[in-house]
């Protein structure tokens, strides 16, 4: 489009006729792309190496309430929502674990042994085995590798030992 590009089109329009469809017609398949128009309104994203009838089809669905997608792009969305969906679960699972297994976790992502914890925290180390249970059924993973893992990726806690 000469003037301006299909996306700011698609959020002017619905600004100003609202209860107008729009249905993004591209050569785009990239990711931003879609999330963008879908985003600032449009109703549909359709690429333009669709058949002719395969359009036809798809505009003619938008007039019967469908959303007019390409399984291609549908499988995008979908991998969207379920990435979006994990990180939400993995931070409301996070935000369960009490300050004491937060401080457990730190110590365990710095490579400490059970014995070694227990010392640092001054509690026993079947206490420390407790609190790593408890950690391991909160966040629903199987190992110390994996909650070391976990916290490392989330940078959720420092990278030093949380007594320095």
């Amino acid at each position: 489009m000469p003037v301006t590009g299909g996306i700011e089109a698609t959020r002017r329009i619905r600004e100003i006729l609202p209860s107008t469809r729009v249905v993004i017609l591209t050569v785009s398949e990239d990711d931003q792309d879609l999330f963008e128009a879908i985003k600032n309104g449009a109703d549909g994203y359709l690429l333009k190496k669709l058949e002719p009838e395969e359009l036809y089809a798809m505009l003619r669905g938008v007039f019967e309430g469908e959303a007019p997608i390409s399984r291609f792009t549908a499988s995008k969305i979908l991998n969207e929502f379920a990435l979006q969906a994990r990180r939400k679960s993995t931070t409301e699972l996070e935000e369960e674990l009490s300050a004491r297994q937060k401080e457990v976790l730190q110590f365990l992502a710095g490579g400490h042994t059970n014995k070694e914890i227990g010392n640092k925290m001054g509690i026993a180390e079947n206490t420390v085995k407790n609190h790593l249970k408890s950690i391991l059924a909160k966040l629903h993973l199987e190992n110390r590798v994996q909650a070391a893992t976990f916290t490392l990726q989330k940078g959720s806690v420092r990278q030093t030992d949380p007594t320095e």
